[in-house]
């Protein structure tokens, strides 16, 4: 065989671009499912319209469940995985849909009808940093240089952005609800993070539960708010394409590339929505960014990426 490579070299090139295909295609896929994810954030603004913001996250993620509940129920392994939790097990999920379902979702869908897209997903962003302070509280985890790099990066991002500092009365409320939103996501981060290091419970059972009890709360919290929506077959059009494609298939896509992408690879990937979020926003809603702006939110975006780093790099191990 090797006697055959050296005289055709172009069969080892074949070969090795046969072995990168399924690479590729992960890396092509991971990129259509962030593509996803970002316009759901155009549709959220476009749906608000019509619909309360509670009440839009709730029915989302509980037709997001009922897609995915029967990947649980018509296999043997999964329903054998749910016999065996705990009641500890249990109360860690729940609590995990609590934060990352009906707080970090809600308040996204809130802050989404009350700021522009692009200040909430830069704001969202900082997530990792909290994260990372949170695990230096919570589990002592020591944060690395290059964190420190990319916190000050992030700073300046967000100062480069924002500067001169001026925020209208009517948004203030809507930076609060979404400091809260990012907070819970931070949380969430951390114990859902946890429950999938100790590889007990199988990570789709995880987020079936965690989204089942979350987006059942949210519809509790709507329906008693504002009563049941009169929806329109555009609404009930944008809320199943929302559940259906954007929620319960892309998320079932991307965990299928995380069988191929490494973590550090998802983690890139995944933050070039800041960016597509911008450019959707600046298309469909007219949220254009100056210079100074857009400079801004790569530096703030970089930062984020190098904080990753150490947690991609801890979750692929």
């Amino acid at each position: 065989m090797l006697l055959l490579y050296q005289f055709f070299p172009s069969l080892k090139i074949s070969n090795m671009l046969k072995n990168k295909r399924p690479h590729l295609i992960a890396v092509l896929q991971a990129v259509l499912v962030t593509i996803l994810w970002s316009s759901s954030w155009v549709l959220i603004k476009i749906g608000l319209k019509d619909i309360p913001a509670i009440t839009f996250a709730g029915i989302r993620y509980f037709l997001a469940f009922l897609c995915l509940f029967p990947f649980s129920i018509f296999s043997s392994k999964r329903i054998n995985n749910l016999k065996r939790l705990k009641l500890r097990d249990w109360i860690r999920i729940i609590i995990l849909g609590l934060l990352f379902i009906t707080i970090t979702q809600g308040t996204i869908f809130i802050g989404l009808s009350l700021l522009p897209a692009v200040i909430v997903s830069l704001l969202l962003s900082s997530t990792p940093f909290f994260v990372t302070f949170m695990g230096l509280t919570l589990l002592s985890e020591k944060p690395a240089i290059y964190q420190w790099i990319g916190l000050i990066l992030f700073v300046c991002g967000i100062f480069i952005f924002f500067h001169p500092v001026f925020i209208p009365q009517k948004q203030i409320f809507g930076f609060l609800i979404v400091f809260i939103g990012i907070f819970a996501n931070a949380g969430s981060s951390l114990l859902g993070r946890s429950i999938n290091k100790e590889k007990v419970i199988q990570p789709i059972i995880v987020t079936i539960i965690s989204m089942g009890f979350g987006s059942i709360l949210l519809l509790l919290f709507g329906f008693s708010i504002y009563g049941l929506p009169k929806l329109s077959l555009t609404n009930w059009v944008l809320i199943l394409w929302l559940a259906v494609i954007n929620s319960a298939f892309a998320f079932t896509l991307w965990n299928h590339t995380l069988r191929t992408l490494s973590a550090m690879e998802s983690s890139i990937i995944n933050n070039t929505m800041l960016f597509q979020i911008a450019i959707l926003a600046w298309i469909f809603f007219n949220e254009a960014m100056s210079i100074k702006e857009i400079i801004g939110m790569v530096i703030a975006g970089s930062g984020a990426i190098i904080v990753q780093v150490r947690y991609s790099n801890d979750d692929s191990k």
